[in-house]
């Protein structure tokens, strides 16, 4: 399974969804993750609408295996229930 995280620079959601990912990705849980700036890349908000097909307000919005899961909180609560955290990794 592979994560993209949509993000831009400050955004200390983002930087949990990272480090989340980091960890997910060490333990073997993803096969990897990218992190897409959308400040450096150019994208707006009006293009991530457009692909997640709904309106947009925060960053992160993040991908697994091309479904859109939602924001850092939504990816969270997706690793929980996907028993994706191996026992005695704290998220």
């Amino acid at each position: 399974m592979f994560v993209v995280i949509f993000g831009r620079p400050g955004c200390p959601f983002c930087v949990r969804a990272k480090e989340l990912a980091d960890k997910l990705s060490d333990a073997g849980a993803i096969t990897g993750y990218r992190y897409v700036d959308i400040h450096e890349e150019g994208i707006s908000k009006a293009d991530m609408e457009k692909t997640i097909g709904k309106p947009v307000e925060t960053v992160p919005q993040i991908f697994v295996d091309q479904t859109h899961v939602g924001g850092f909180t939504e990816f969270n609560q997706y690793v929980s229930d996907n028993a994706l955290m191996p026992e005695g990794a704290q998220q």
